[in-house]
């Protein structure tokens, strides 16, 4: 090696030594750095309901949402030994792959062997025929904070039948990534329905343990009845998480953004206007072909929705999947601007709305006041103070730090 190569290489090897050292201190300062909490499900923790499931026989509620990192609970289970004998399926099924509003067939899993009953179909209570086979019911489903959000009424029916039939339920709970405010218009008796059972606002800001721990303690069962209830809390979560799912909770729901929007966009239901079903991006845009707008789609029969409203008809509309931005979207709450907006664009008085829209809503007056030209802030604050009373009702039952 002559002298050049050696005042070559020692420029280069200088180099190497000094981006070796840079890697080594950002290392260093990345583990010595605070990790980031993170939020535990109840179904993860597997040492807190496993003593509760030995030598019984096992019924979970569940669908493809409920899982132990990126296995399933049900093929966890079965690892452990748990003696499961059936699976009760909600809407969209148990791989959850069904249309909105869509009955579910009962069927033998393929995977499992295990017999799927549907509980959204024909009937929406799991058969006494069947609980009274079975000593103890898991329920672990990802819900998203809505009262509409069927998963909920799928829960009280399977209490009340528990509590029919003396049996434990447990339910692993799981975080609410719209929990860190509440509402809307509270729930009236007369517009109870399954997409609204309960009197609470339409964003409850509650884990679905908790309101489980809340249809309970109400005394909202039927006939009086009470549950044997046993809720396993996540750990690292409170109402202040914004916490993002990490699977869809359902074929319509791809996205956070979709998750963030649902609470002001799902009234579309009880409308003529499209709130995107049948395209790559459900709750994220809204049209309808005699409304005026850049944006432009055309639903069209998928795999989330075979038969979408105004399938096949051009739309015109908004399209809400950059802007506004997360941040105005919380601000905004439960935002009925997209609805009035179109309500006074297409003209339709009455013939605008469905029966649909007052049991999303909960309420007939938030019809009314639309029809008789109220804005969006104004009827926001005609529910407030029913808001704050639920928010007072609600506390004995919280889990979690407000």
């Amino acid at each position: 090696m002559n002298i050049s190569e050696i005042s070559i290489r020692r420029p280069v090897l200088a180099t190497v030594m000094t981006v070796i050292i840079l890697l080594f201190g950002l290392l260093l300062a990345s583990l010595s750095a605070p990790a980031q909490d993170r939020i535990e499900t109840g179904a993860e923790q597997t040492g807190r309901y496993l003593p509760l499931l030995e030598g019984r026989r096992v019924g979970i509620m569940t669908n493809h949402t409920g899982t132990v990192g990126r296995t399933h609970l049900v093929d966890t289970l079965r690892s452990l030994g748990v003696d499961i004998r059936v699976v009760f399926a909600p809407e969209h099924g148990f791989r959850g792959q069904a249309d909105a509003g869509e009955s579910v067939a009962s069927y033998r899993d393929r995977k499992t062997g295990i017999n799927v009953v549907s509980v959204y179909g024909s009937t929406k209570r799991p058969p006494d025929s069947i609980m009274q086979r079975l000593d103890v019911l898991l329920f672990d489903i990802q819900d998203v904070g809505l009262r509409y959000y069927t998963y909920l009424s799928s829960m009280h029916y399977l209490m009340e039948a528990c509590a029919a039939n003396g049996k434990q339920l447990i339910v692993l709970d799981r975080p609410n990534p719209n929990g860190f405010y509440v509402d809307g218009p509270v729930l009236e008796a007369k517009h109870r329905s399954f997409v609204g059972m309960h009197p609470i606002p339409v964003v409850h800001g509650m884990t679905l343990g908790e309101l489980a721990r809340m249809i309970d303690g109400e005394g909202w069962l039927r006939d009086g009845l009470r549950c044997k209830l046993t809720v396993i809390p996540c750990r690292g979560y409170t109402h202040r998480s914004r916490y993002r799912l990490p699977t869809a909770p359902s074929p319509n729901l791809p996205n956070m953004r979709a998750v963030y929007l649902y609470p002001s966009l799902c009234f579309f239901e009880g409308t003529p206007v499209s709130l995107g079903r049948g395209t790559d991006f459900p709750f994220q845009a809204y049209g309808h072909p005699e409304l005026q707008g850049d944006f432009s789609f055309t639903p069209r029969s998928n795999a989330g929705a075979k038969n979408p409203p105004l399938k096949d008809k051009l739309c015109h509309g908004v399209d809400l999947r950059t802007s506004p931005s997360d941040e105005r979207i919380w601000e905004r709450e439960v935002d009925l601007g997209y609805v009035i907006d179109c309500y006074r664009q297409l003209n339709l008085g009455e013939k605008f709305f469905t029966p649909m829209f007052d049991r999303l809503t909960g309420t007939d007056y938030v019809r009314q006041m639309i029809l008789q030209g109220a804005g969006a802030d104004r009827i926001k604050a005609s529910w407030a103070d029913d808001v704050e009373r639920f928010k007072q009702t609600r506390k004995p039952y919280l889990l979690y730090e407000e």
